[in-house]
């Protein structure tokens, strides 16, 4: 039997689970907030990992996520300790907003104080008491509201096994990208904990595509790094995309923008991705591809300003190869049954 995990003055005795809630701080109005970490400590030992949501306060994609992979049988017979964080930032979760009150993004303010602001020490107290007790993490996002992404991996290009475990999740892209400076992915960095990023769907959406494919990525991930046993957890039929580089589409013109691509579709340079039109209809004009790729994220907003990004295309080679590994995946996710809503309530 392995020792009780500790963890902010409490002990989770192996072989148990727990729901612990952090004091963050209290509004004006003397209402306490607290970040409530669920905690799986395994009866065998094992790594340590984090998983966590809604950072961005609107991303609720990631909470839906962890809802569902708390109720996986597969956490019964786990090795080492799962850290569960499904809503990091409580103020902006409540106020459907991105921000804390203070304005302030909680992932550029990272590795933040005890004594700064609201976003510095909501940062501090993530870092010190979820991310420094951990050997690896998953921090999960989606795309800013009005946007939505395709299911993408991101790392940075320094460790092999962060590349490893990333293809071992499964996702269609992994993209590598740099680190932002303030951001979760590079604080725990440095404090030599590696993150997966996960980015998938739309802001104040659910998901069931990206939902299936978070879940089953953890998984997965957590099974290469022995901590849950294998049975249940397919692995991907074929490898990611790899892609290093990316670019934004921008409008042309203002107007209502009609898209005839969507997130996962392959394009070449010239394809007609949509077309923005006054609202006469007197001038249209085409949104064309500038280079060949995959779409990993586009807006869903048909009101655009001339300059808005409209779409994200990564560099993908070769297409033909890209859109079976599309397909594949797709048709993967869509017939496994492990992740059935009805069967998960």
């Amino acid at each position: 039997m392995v020792p009780a995990f500790k963890i902010a003055g409490h002990n989770v005795a192996a072989g148990t689970r727990t729901t612990i809630n952090l004091p963050v701080s209290v509004l004006s109005d003397h209402t306490p907030v607290t970040m409530s970490v669920h905690v799986v400590h395994g009866r065998k030992p094992g790594p340590v990992i984090f998983v966590s949501a809604a950072v961005h306060g609107d991303e609720v994609i990631g909470v839906e996520i962890v809802r569902r992979l708390l109720r996986a049988p597969n956490l019964d017979t786990l090795h080492g300790t799962l850290i569960a964080v499904p809503i990091v930032n409580a103020f902006g979760f409540l106020n459907h907003s991105r921000y804390l009150p203070d304005r302030r993004d909680l992932n550029r303010s990272f590795p933040g104080t005890p004594g700064g602001s609201l976003a510095s020490r909501l940062a501090h107290l993530f870092l010190t008491e979820i991310v420094a007790r951990c050997d690896f993490g998953i921090d999960l996002h989606s795309a800013a509201i009005h946007r939505t992404n395709l299911p993408q991996i991101r790392i940075s290009p320094k460790k092999a096994q962060t590349k490893t475990l990333a293809e071992v999740f499964g996702a269609p892209v992994i993209l590598t990208a740099p680190v932002r400076e303030g951001s979760l992915r590079g604080a725990a960095g440095d404090l030599g904990v590696d993150v997966l990023l996960y980015e998938a769907g739309e802001g104040l959406r659910f998901d069931e595509f990206s939902v299936r494919a978070g879940v089953s990525g953890i998984l997965r991930v957590m099974r290469e790094l022995n901590m849950v046993a294998a049975k249940g957890i397919a692995k991907p039929k074929t490898t990611a995309m790899h892609c290093s580089t990316s670019k934004w589409v921008r409008s042309p013109a203002g107007g209502l923008v009609r898209t005839f691509k969507s997130s996962g579709d392959v394009v070449e340079t010239g394809d007609l991705l949509g077309i923005v039109a006054d609202p006469f209809g007197q001038a249209e004009t085409e949104i064309l591809a500038g280079a060949p790729g995959i779409i990993i994220g586009r807006a869903v907003l048909p009101v655009v300003n001339e300059g808005d990004a409209l779409f994200h295309i990564a560099s993908v080679h070769p297409k033909d190869d890209a859109e079976k590994k599309m397909e594949t995946l797709t048709a993967q996710l869509d017939a496994d049954p492990l992740f059935d809503e009805d069967e998960i309530i």
